[in-house]
């Protein structure tokens, strides 16, 4: 009976072999095959990647750059822009410099009037002199609006602080011609076989148009020369005035 077993016990042990090595073998199939369960539970990074980059990842260790001609191009664009925008203020810095000189009218008297400053003069004028009021070496002259005769245009300047105009230099009487533009009466009154102003003072130098008259008031006629401007009229009759003041 022992002699039958011995076999059957070397069978089995025979039998256990080989289950040993096929289950082996099953394992080692399984662990070479790819674990599609896990691959789905943990998904790759690169997937996000290559969304990004149309399906094609971008290799490691390089970063991403944006395009060299469109940076380039846009920073001659900006530059382009700064230099027209620097040129425009530059021609507008010239043009102003250039047009506070340049004189936008010329007065009678053939001097440049510019706009600004003929304000501020007017500005001063009446600050110091009141206004309708013209400044001119510390003394206001007034033109008036209106025709009275001799008489009544003294009266009128009187109630003004002031009197007729007296010229007493070229200078005057130069001002005073590049200010009028009609006949205006004057301080000159022909009296006692000689010309006097109103402040009782002989007549001087003298801007007569012609030889000089012998009777009458003198008149300061504007926009004419003012070496030969005056003539006489009789006293009565109306035209403007020039009153004149200390300031």
């Amino acid at each position: 009976m022992e002699m039958e077993k011995i076999p059957l016990e070397k069978k089995r042990d025979g039998d256990g072999e080989g289950t040993s090595k096929l289950v082996m073998e099953v394992k080692a199939e399984e662990e070479a095959q790819p674990d599609h369960y896990a691959a789905l539970q943990t998904p790759a990074e690169d997937i996000y990647a290559e969304a990004s980059f149309g399906g094609v990842p971008p290799k490691a260790g390089k970063k991403t750059e944006g395009n060299p001609r469109l940076y380039r191009a846009g920073c001659l664009f900006l530059t382009m822009i700064s230099l027209v925008l620097l040129l425009a203020v530059i021609v507008l810095s010239v043009k102003l410099q250039t047009g506070s000189k340049e004189s936008p009218g010329t007065g009678e008297d053939g001097r440049c009037w510019n706009i600004f400053p003929k304000f501020q003069a007017q500005k001063l004028d009446e600050q110091q002199c009141g206004e309708g009021w013209l400044l001119f070496e510390n003394t206001c002259y007034y033109l008036s609006t209106v025709r009275l005769n001799w008489s009544m245009s003294k009266n009128n300047c009187t109630a003004g602080k002031g009197d007729l105009a007296v010229i007493s230099s070229q200078s005057v009487q130069t001002f005073l011609t590049g200010k009028a533009n009609d006949f205006f009466w004057i301080g000159l009154k022909h009296d006692a076989n000689q010309w006097r102003w109103v402040d009782n003072s002989a007549l001087g130098d003298s801007y007569w148009e012609g030889s000089t008259p012998r009777q009458g008031c003198g008149l300061l006629r504007g926009a004419g020369s003012p070496q030969k401007n005056w003539i006489s009229s009789s006293c009565t009759s109306k035209a403007y005035f020039i009153c004149e003041k200390q300031a």
